[in-house]
């Protein structure tokens, strides 16, 4: 059973018994949306996003390319490597550096 999460987003085809799953367990999702490149995936459970904005320089009145990362966690239900990009919504704190996790697969 798939619970309606309240973004226009692709739910996932498979189904997973993970209780932090926005689609199939209990985490509710609430504030920012983060889209970025996923950086490193080798934990079972968490990802690192990589997000780039621009960032004003105001001595010399231009824009510099600037970059954070941010953890998210992975549900079973979604499949992702290195190099995805994907969208993350805010949560609850899951751990001491974890309060994202992943809604969608972009590309």
């Amino acid at each position: 059973m798939t619970r309606n999460i309240g973004l226009q987003v692709k739910v996932p085809k498979t189904e997973c018994h993970d209780d932090l799953c926005p689609f199939h367990g209990t985490l509710s999702i609430r504030g920012k949306l983060v889209q970025g490149k996923v950086v490193s995936a080798r934990a079972p459970k968490t990802i690192v996003v990589q997000q780039e904005f621009p960032r004003l320089d105001i001595k010399y009145k231009r824009y510099a390319r600037s970059q954070s990362k941010l953890h998210a966690h992975r549900p079973q239900c979604i499949d992702v490597k290195e190099g995805d990009v994907v969208l993350t919504a805010e949560c609850r704190p899951l751990s001491k550096s974890v309060s994202f996790v992943v809604v969608e697969v972009v590309s």
